[in-house]
């Protein structure tokens, strides 16, 4: 089950144009504030009527400019999650769940942790648990689409690390298009299947999240620093002795700090593109652990001094970030081999996430 997106709407000064798809699993719209990601899910949630534009959720139109269809709010069967959990006060978290439905009440409720928090009011939840109670809530309703609006944006660091597991659960368990509002890039590489791209009211890119992470064009709309792509593997062992985990990818292995999980545990790592060193030869007595040799798919030039560099190696996509004179030093054109070298301590714990780049489930 797709949702399928046109939209065209005016405003004062800004004018909205995006057209996308989102398969099932979690579809990232990244952009900056003001770039129209809350405005697209408004639209899709039937709270804002845009001037032109088509909607659909598998085979059932929720909005036609052309058809004049707009299904109201209260029958789109779509669960919405904002910014502050907005849950009732004066109820507990039972009767705030209730309140949405009953559909697999006990499979929520074990999913995301509730059943010790159910006799409590919100006031003495944490953030944290108030966003996974909204979930629940919006879940229960049996949407057929999931609407994220930044859930994460409210929580301090270590509330978002409280809440991660449980997105990633409900990204991973449940068979419905999930529509994800960030601007926090490592939010959105460990968590999203697919993105999108946007900036100024325009989609500039879309697609699956290691196609576009890694591509050289998205780096102008994720920022220099915050560039990288995302690649998926399987954990192969564990030294306790060096804390270091390898990982098998598809053509090597990485090594990373800390223990990942037992041994076939899947894995997915933000790779930053300023970490990437590039060599033309495979270096020797170097401290960087991790040497990967890739093929230059792509070279884009930035607004400064650096050049943004796709590589591919195996079924696995790299980006690298490298000035302009080092570029032209090295001679790096399109089709050339070169070694990508990635220090182990370059990855932050927060790179690195359970689960895959779910492909296989984009395909349903």
């Amino acid at each position: 089950m797709t949702l399928h997106v046109e939209l065209k709407h005016a405003f004062d000064g800004f004018a909205l144009d995006a057209t996308f798809d989102a398969p099932v699993g979690l579809t990232a719209l990244f952009g900056p504030s003001g770039s129209g990601k809350t405005t697209v899910i408004n639209a899709i949630a039937g709270l804002l009527r845009p001037s032109q534009g088509r909607i659909t959720v598998g085979d059932r139109v929720l909005f036609d400019s052309v058809g004049r269809i707009n299904v109201p709010v209260a029958r789109r069967e779509v669960g919405y999650v904002f910014q502050d959990a907005r849950l009732f006060p004066h109820m507990s978290v039972a009767r705030n769940l209730a309140y949405g439905g009953q559909h697999n009440a006990d499979q929520v409720v074990q999913m995301l942790g509730l059943s010790g928090l159910l006799e409590r009011r919100p006031d003495r939840l944490s953030g944290g648990e108030r966003q996974r109670v909204a979930l629940g809530r919006a879940l229960m309703r049996n949407p057929r689409l999931l609407l994220l609006d930044e859930p994460l944006s409210a929580l301090d660091s270590p509330r978002k690390a409280e809440i991660m597991p449980y997105l990633e659960r409900l990204r991973d368990s449940t068979d419905l298009p999930i529509i994800y509002v960030s601007h926090d890039v490592s939010e959105v590489a460990r968590l999203a299947n697919h993105i999108v791209l946007m900036d100024h009211g325009q989609v500039r890119l879309s697609g699956p999240i290691d196609d576009v992470l890694s591509s050289p064009v998205a780096v102008p709309y994720l920022g220099a620093n915050d560039a990288g792509a995302v690649i998926s593997g399987r954990v192969m062992a564990y030294d306790a002795g060096d804390q270091l985990t390898t990982v098998t990818i598809s053509k090597g292995q990485l090594l990373l700090p800390g223990e990942l999980g037992p041994v076939g545990t899947l894995v997915r790592v933000r790779v930053p593109a300023q970490e990437v060193i590039l060599s033309l030869q495979r270096p020797t007595g170097m401290s960087a652990l991790n040497v990967i040799k890739a093929e230059i798919t792509g070279i884009t030039q930035g607004r400064g001094p650096g050049v943004a560099v796709g590589l591919q190696s195996g079924n696995d996509r790299l980006l690298a970030r490298v000035t302009r004179r080092s570029a032209a030093a090295m001679g790096l054109v399109e089709g050339m081999e070169v070694f990508a070298l990635l220090k182990a301590t370059a990855i932050a714990a927060h790179d690195v996430a359970t689960g895959d780049t779910g492909r296989d489930r984009m395909a349903r």
